[in-house]
């Protein structure tokens, strides 16, 4: 009666093992998408009736496209981020005008060597958009902004995500962050991961878009304040 009884027990172990292993590689995906809610941190800021209410990132082969839209589409920009070039791209549709800019890895750096940050791990966790999420509290080394927290993940797939943002330290992707870009600072919570196919032609550049270099990209968004 015990040779049954064993083989029965490993059997069961073995079942639940390899349900538990597929629910895992169903969640370690590399090729999908992430929408997040985005908020403005501080409403008084001049841009904030330009800022988003979603983001959405789409992933594959380690890329990454950032999407954001506002005032009904009148307004949109994206970011487009290689890791293995080292490279990143924006891209940026305001009205029927088309522009895009690239940053290599020099600039990349010397653009996250302007924020100045603190990043402080934390013992805490907690779920985000079905992901187990560790905790970091960033703090401005110049003092003027107040603390915030961070939550990353290890539970997805995609390898060296924060080449080309400030939290390039973090070995995760972000679920929970907040960012600062073009003196608009915003808050982003990830709502929804979905497993999906992603077009190549999300990491490239359209041919309607005009090339402009760094600088006329600020003047364009220092337009808009």
């Amino acid at each position: 009666m015990r040779k049954p009884l064993i083989t029965c027990l490993l059997g069961l172990f073995c079942l639940l093992f390899w349900t538990g292993c597929k629910q895992d590689n169903e969640k370690f995906i590399s090729e999908g998408s992430i929408e997040y809610s985005a908020s403005v941190v501080d409403s008084t800021n001049s841009m904030a009736s330009m800022a988003p209410s979603k983001m959405v990132i789409k992933f594959k082969n380690n890329k990454s496209a950032v999407e954001m839209s506002a005032g009904m589409g009148l307004f949109n920009t994206s970011f487009i981020s290689n890791p293995e070039t080292k490279t990143l791209l924006q891209l940026v549709k305001l009205l029927n005008k088309k522009f895009w800019v690239a940053e290599d890895e020099s600039q990349i750096k010397k653009e996250i060597e302007d924020y100045k940050i603190e990043i402080k791990p934390t013992t805490e966790t907690k779920m985000i958009a079905g992901y187990k999420c560790k905790k970091s509290i960033v703090h401005y080394i110049d003092g003027e902004s107040p603390d915030f927290v961070i939550y990353y993940t290890n539970e997805l797939n995609i390898q060296n995500p924060n080449f080309a943002n400030p939290f390039h330290t973090v070995d995760g992707v972000l679920m929970e962050y907040q960012m600062k870009k073009f003196g608009l600072e915003m808050k982003f919570v990830a709502k929804k991961v979905t497993k999906e196919a992603v077009e190549d032609a999300t990491f490239e550049v359209p041919d309607d878009y005009k090339k402009i270099t760094p600088k006329e990209m600020n003047e364009l968004f220092g337009s808009l304040e």
